[in-house]
């Protein structure tokens, strides 16, 4: 329980990281197969509007022990009410009743077809509930509910420009686009009536998703402020700290905000039969989870994207990558020379500054930047202690050191310069006291 606790500071720290900047290909993919599963439902199955939009006549009446779906939609018909749709719906009260919807039929139409339903299923003409919508009413809904819409996108992009930058208010807006896409997606798929209760709760959820989209751009503006100078990371790795720092909090508001959202959809929506709450919890609770995982999968790795293409990001991201080469470079020499001992030599295979060229091991307490000394050079063979005397080399061997087997020159002990300013040419020969 220690360690769970411990992770919300752990990410914050960036002492444990989630890619998801790194891994935007993949969420790409997923959000792609979902956005044309979505657009497909829409093209194929089309929204199913109730009678707000398209406007038509409503009857409502108690369910009775002689009543089906089938049997009402064939006595609708029969009383010139044309096709109809049918629904068994829970009223407030908990009763079953039945929903039928039709066409805009005349005054006597609709009072034929109540009269066929009552004779019928044997319904009290005060149970009766007749309702009419018109075709005008239901297309000004429709149109308000669009200008509504594009307003609310409109406003927030410019908001966001003013606010952060015109990058993050693309992100953001293409974020929004992808959480209303995959919303109305899902009503086509089940095929569950779009109401004025489901604008609502659309532009509720766009609001809901904005928000935390915008929690996380502002962690991300701080942490790439002075990035350029610094050159501490690269824009998406500061993009991608962000998103890991904010993660708990993003995840602990949506869970708090879903847990209601679906106590009304299911106890509300299902038990009690509240239709109206059951369209705008419908909505909620889809909306608020594609959200969520929007402005985190979606929104950060979109303007990481946009700014990566940036010269000035795009020339830090190149210094990093060769200081990161760089120093792998220096690891490995380091590594043989370790392994292969004090004498040994190791190349660069890396392809960097002195590709192929031996990296000669330093003796022991000396610094790289001595300057050279005029003494006497001893070669010191592999496992040989500095302070003992030198092998003899072969016979006739004259100035520097005896060559090993495999062709290399062992690496030289240098003995304390003596006196003078010139310096001792290497092949010179020891002077004689």
């Amino acid at each position: 329980m220690a360690r769970l606790r411990d992770i919300p500071s752990r990410l914050y720290r960036g002492d444990v990281s989630i890619n998801f900047v790194g891994r935007q290909r993949m969420w790409y993919t997923i959000s792609g197969l979902i956005l044309l599963i979505s657009v497909v439902a829409l093209l194929v199955r089309g929204l199913n509007f109730n009678q707000e939009f398209t406007g038509g006549s409503s009857f409502q009446f108690p369910s009775t022990p002689s009543s089906s779906q089938a049997a009402i939609s064939k006595v609708v018909s029969a009383a010139g009410g044309g096709a109809a749709t049918v629904q068994h719906v829970t009223s407030k009260l908990g009763a079953q009743q039945w929903s039928v919807q039709t066409k805009s039929l005349s005054s006597q139409v609709s009072q034929q077809v109540t009269s066929s339903i009552e004779k019928t299923f044997g319904v009290a003409p005060k149970d009766m509930n007749v309702s009419f919508v018109g075709a005008t009413w239901g297309g000004q809904i429709t149109t308000k509910a669009a200008e509504a819409l594009i307003i609310f996108l409109v406003v927030i992009v410019i908001y966001l420009s003013i606010a952060f930058e015109w990058k993050m208010a693309v992100a953001a807006f293409i974020a929004l686009l992808h959480d209303i896409v995959i919303t109305t997606g899902v009503y086509a798929l089940a095929g569950f009536q779009v109401a004025p209760a489901s604008v609502i709760g659309l532009l509720t959820i766009l609001g809901y998703s904005l928000y935390d989209t915008v929690v996380v751009f502002d962690k991300v503006r701080e942490n790439t402020a002075g990035l350029v100078t610094s050159h501490r990371s690269t824009y998406s790795e500061a993009a991608n700290l962000a998103l890991n720092q904010t993660l708990i909090r993003s995840i602990n508001t949506s869970l708090t905000a879903l847990v209601p959202v679906a106590s009304i959809l299911f106890i509300g929506g299902y038990l009690l039969g509240a239709g109206t709450l059951n369209d705008l919890s419908l909505v909620l609770f889809v909306g608020m989870l594609s959200g969520t995982y929007s402005s985190i999968c979606i929104a950060t790795p979109v303007l990481a994207d946009l700014k990566e293409r940036e010269p000035q990001y795009k020339e830090l991201a190149a210094r990093l990558a060769r200081r990161a080469a760089g120093g792998r470079v220096a690891q490995r020499a380091a590594a043989a020379v370790s392994v292969a001992g004090p004498t040994a030599t190791a190349k660069v295979t890396d392809g960097g500054p002195g590709a192929g060229e031996p990296a000669t091991a330093t003796a022991a307490g000396q610094d790289d930047d001595a300057p050279e000394s005029g003494g006497d050079e001893v070669a010191v063979p592999a496992g040989q202690p500095a302070g003992a005397p030198a092998a003899p080399g072969p016979a006739g061997a004259s100035g520097g050191a005896a060559r090993g087997a495999d062709g290399t020159r062992p690496v030289s002990r240098q003995q304390p310069r003596r006196g003078g300013s010139a310096q001792r040419r290497p092949g010179a020969r020891k002077k004689r006291r």
